[in-house]
């Protein structure tokens, strides 16, 4: 099969909890609550439902003290590392330093006076946690907006080495930075800006992207052109919708690039007056039958025999509409599928394979010859 490899951007290497970010580690896939972090139950169901979908780190607002007491008790019950999110009270980013957070996101420039800085800074080398640096367009520095007029890629990383300097005057190297702007192409030039003078990694992100629709759309161009010209070790995509959502459109960009692959990957024809089933039900159901599945498996579902056969072949498990319709496991015909037979037959084919690659191979299922 037809693939582009895309050379990373090698950047320094820190750890979030469990997870790897930069070096040769696979870019990971980050969302965030939007429950009140108060409410202890409703915010760790929420952590766990991404995490289900796949969330390698989930970040965590912490506006008060109180939401730094309640993030204590959502640390001990989340399965996936979290990353607080603090702003100017330097006093709840020491808090939750000592509750068990993975990574502290503040802007070192926002803190105020330099012993504050300092203190933020050591709990940090104390507890071995990274921090965040997060440079947003619509919250650039006064002086950055006035020497700018408006937001710019160069007013965005400006901002961004204002911040870096003061971790690099107190010899703390372990960080991330993220430059978010709602403008795709500023957004795109201030990372490439930044990635030629700094070695750490890079969380990306398009800020303020919109809903479900017209954000993923937004976030896979932006986030695409990134991530394609090999820079990114992290990504957020930042929706008006379920977290999960975000998790979700998260691996598909990834697993369109070929940069990561989890999950099942559905290749699907957008259906026409040849098709001899319905597809868009078909893979509607597939969709939401198989998504539990986190190891990557290649499904074709064609509605005819003009591509069907083809796409059939190059996947791993395939379907190819037709009078009949034929089932195509790993490239060669299988056997004849009803309609009503379709859904049921493509999973149990997809759960059979994934129980065998964890038994180490496909050798033990049987391939059925065309009937």
């Amino acid at each position: 099969m037809f693939k582009v490899e895309i050379p990373r951007r090698k950047s320094r290497q820190i750890k979030v909890g469990n997870v790897l970010i930069g070096g040769d580690a696979p870019i990971s896939v980050q969302t965030m609550t939007n429950t009140e972090t108060t409410d202890v139950d409703a915010t760790v169901a929420q952590i766990e439902r991404a995490a289900k979908a796949g969330a390698d780190i989930v970040r965590v607002s912490i506006p008060s003290m109180a939401a730094a007491e309640a993030f204590g008790l959502i640390r001990k019950r989340s399965p996936v590392p979290l990353v607080t999110d603090i702003h100017f009270d330097y006093k709840i980013a020491l808090r939750v330093a000592e509750l068990g957070a993975d990574c502290l996101r503040i802007n070192p420039g926002n803190i105020g006076r330099e012993d504050r800085v300092k203190a933020v800074v050591q709990s940090a080398k104390d507890h071995g946690i990274p921090i965040r640096i997060g440079v947003n367009a619509g919250s650039l520095e006064k002086d950055l907006q006035k020497k700018y007029g408006e937001p710019t890629p160069e007013a965005l990383v400006e901002s961004a080495l204002r911040h870096i300097e003061i971790l690099e005057r107190l010899n703390f190297p372990d960080f991330k930075v993220s430059l978010k702007a709602s403008e795709i192409f500023m957004t795109v030039e201030a990372y490439k800006l930044l990635a030629s003078q700094i070695d750490q990694p890079l969380h990306l992100g398009i800020t303020e992207a919109g809903g479900l629709r017209s954000g993923s759309v937004k976030s896979a161009i932006g986030l695409g052109m990134i991530l394609a010209s090999g820079i990114g070790d992290t990504i957020r995509v930042s929706l008006a919708a379920d977290p999960v959502e975000e998790v979700k459109v998260g691996f598909d960009i990834l697993k369109s690039l070929h940069l990561r692959n989890k999950g099942v990957n559905i290749i699907a024809c957008p259906s026409c007056s040849r098709q001899n089933f319905d597809v868009i039900k078909t893979v509607n159901e597939l969709e939401q039958r198989l998504e539990d599945v986190m190891e990557h498996l290649d499904v074709a579902v064609i509605g005819c025999i003009v591509n069907g056969p083809g796409e059939a072949r190059e996947a791993d498990i395939g379907l190819a509409g037709g009078e009949p319709n034929l089932l195509y496991l790993e490239g060669k015909p299988s056997h004849k599928v009803t309609d009503e037979e379709i859904v049921d037959q493509i999973e149990r084919e997809v759960r059979a394979r994934i129980a065998a690659m964890k038994q180490g191979g496909l050798g033990s299922i049987p391939i059925k010859t065309a009937s």
